[in-house]
């Protein structure tokens, strides 16, 4: 199974020139903890709700600063065709929680986390544990 099955959805996202104010609230518009930030549909960085706070509470800066001031830049996104399996590689290997994902012309269309890949594996590994529940019966 491909992340394209399993996890493709509409993603929030913004201009790297909007403002943080602006993000904060289609944030909590959208219920969502994360921002891809775009240019042209393809991800150029990311900005989290930790982020925004960080920003505007410990560093000071204006909620009226552009979105770029605080993105994490150099995203890691893979393709929609990619397994399961190498996304949860991915997330260990570079050390991130979220995996935009895009299709065949780098534009974003899902995002993957690692509390998703930890709640679809929970799930497959339930299923297994269902399908051979009647040989660990004893009686």
């Amino acid at each position: 199974m491909n992340l394209k099955e399993a996890f493709t959805r509409n993603v929030v996202t913004a201009q790297p020139e909007e403002t943080l104010a602006a993000v904060a609230t289609r944030m909590k518009e959208h219920n969502v903890g994360t921002m891809v930030i775009v240019e042209n549909q393809r991800p150029v960085g990311i900005i989290t709700d930790r982020d925004l706070a960080l920003a505007l509470g410990a560093q000071g800066i204006s909620p009226q600063a552009a979105a770029h001031r605080v993105m994490t830049r150099h995203v890691v996104a893979v393709p929609e065709d990619t397994g399961i399996f190498a996304a949860t590689k991915y997330i260990k290997d570079c050390a991130v929680r979220r995996l935009p994902i895009v299709d065949g012309e780098d534009h974003v269309v899902g995002l993957v986390s690692m509390d998703d890949l930890l709640r679809f594996l929970a799930r497959e590994l339930y299923n297994l544990t269902e399908g051979i529940k009647h040989e660990m019966d004893v009686k």
